[in-house]
């Protein structure tokens, strides 16, 4: 995922994924930014997006909705455990979408692979407020286990800190995604 990276990128190389509604009055540090708001309709899903298009040099991933990342001009799209093969999707609107998937454990992310998705979002790594329903923290040593088992990138999601993210890059992960990781930096 090469992307122009904004000059308050911490200093370390690891890819990083925001997780937004995407009301950004400043951009933040991230290669990657995922506009995620699910009650929002379409049109102002569209005119977030778009507007995000227009000031985000990085990737925009749109969660769950291909009707916007393809109206939008965004660079594909991030979906649920539970969805369509990322591969049929390419197939009809191009393989040159990046397409991600949020997974909850080692057979979630190789069948996400074995699909046809770009990438795998492996969560929670920590305890995490924002996304307690998802049962107790995998740890590293979970995550490094799935890193070793695949060929796709995963990233950590989860209780991701600037303290615990070297953690999860030790680990194997190909960078982190987050929500309030990035309050941190704009």
């Amino acid at each position: 995922m090469d992307a122009t990276l904004p000059d308050e990128q911490p200093s370390n190389s690891v890819t990083r994924h925001c997780i937004s509604v995407g009301d950004l009055k400043r951009l933040p540090a991230a290669d990657v930014i995922q506009l995620r708001a699910k009650d929002l309709d379409a049109g102002e899903l569209l005119s977030r997006a778009q507007d995000l298009r227009r000031r985000f040099q990085g990737k925009l991933l749109i969660n769950d909705r291909m009707d916007v990342c393809l109206a939008s001009g965004a660079d594909g799209v991030h979906l649920p455990s539970h969805r369509i093969a990322p591969i049929l999707l390419k197939q009809r609107f191009g393989l040159h979408l990046m397409i991600g998937v949020s997974c909850h454990c080692l057979d979630d992310v190789l069948r996400a692979e074995a699909e046809g998705a770009d990438y795998a979002y492996l969560s929670p790594i920590f305890e995490s407020s924002s996304k307690p329903g998802y049962g107790p923290a995998l740890g590293v040593a979970a995550l490094a286990e799935v890193v070793a088992r695949v060929k796709i990138p995963v990233l950590a999601l989860g209780g991701i800190t600037q303290s615990n993210e070297r953690l999860c890059v030790e680990a194997g992960a190909a960078g982190i995604a987050g929500i309030s990781y990035f309050d941190h930096f704009g």
